[in-house]
């Protein structure tokens, strides 16, 4: 079965380049090709797709705020950054914002095509980050995240956690699915752990916030 994958890219010959490097590719089927954030997210809210190409600098909101608008909606499509910038902290704000992978221009465009597959079967792609670099994983999460890990924590069902903060319970679970990946988890269980062991002063936090 083929992945389905949407570009967008405010550059005319960079969106027609990527959109001929997808369609020679068997393994991919584009949906959309845009050329702005607000076509691209009406596009992906229209016909969502499993993965997605977007320029960081894409017109009209850029991919930073692109990426944060997309994880306040109910869309599961996963996202890779491209960029022509050199800055260094790029990815890391990438992934901050919500991104599912990270690829240069500079680097061979077949690179992009893999890191669209691997990002496809669940992976995370990023370059190497040094780690003395890294942000706290928790402060990484946006605030429904952390109000979910929270409810989480206290061993709230998906269907209560759509109750609570009153989103369906689709977008629990593509919340769900983005926080086990900053927090490099694999459940319910491991999340809990992650968010005790990482807040040994989160009870008092608590109390001082009630």
């Amino acid at each position: 079965m083929k992945v389905d994958i949407a570009l967008a890219d405010g550059n005319t010959l960079m969106l027609s380049a990527l959109s001929e490097l997808f369609e020679k590719d068997d393994r991919f089927s584009l949906v959309s090709a845009t050329n702005t954030a607000e076509s691209f997210l009406q596009a992906t809210l229209t016909v969502p797709s499993s993965v997605a190409v977007i320029d960081w600098s894409l017109p009209d909101l850029g991919a930073e705020r692109l990426l944060q608008v997309l994880r306040e909606q109910q869309t599961p499509t996963r996202i890779i950054v491209s960029t022509h910038g050199t800055s260094n902290d790029l990815p890391k704000r990438a992934m901050a914002a919500g991104a599912a992978g990270f690829c240069s221009h500079k680097e061979p465009p077949e690179r992009l095509v893999e890191t669209a597959w691997e990002v496809s079967t669940g992976k995370m792609v990023f370059p190497y980050l040094d780690v003395r670099d890294l942000q706290d994983p928790l402060q990484s999460l946006t605030k429904t995240e952390k109000a979910l890990l929270m409810s989480l924590s206290l061993g709230r069902t998906n269907k209560q956690l759509s109750s609570d903060h009153r989103i369906s319970i689709n977008t629990v679970k593509f919340h769900l699915r983005n926080m086990y990946d900053k927090l490099a988890v694999n459940s319910r269980a491991q999340a809990i752990a992650f968010y005790y062991s990482n807040s040994p002063n989160q009870s008092s936090r608590d109390v001082d916030q009630g």
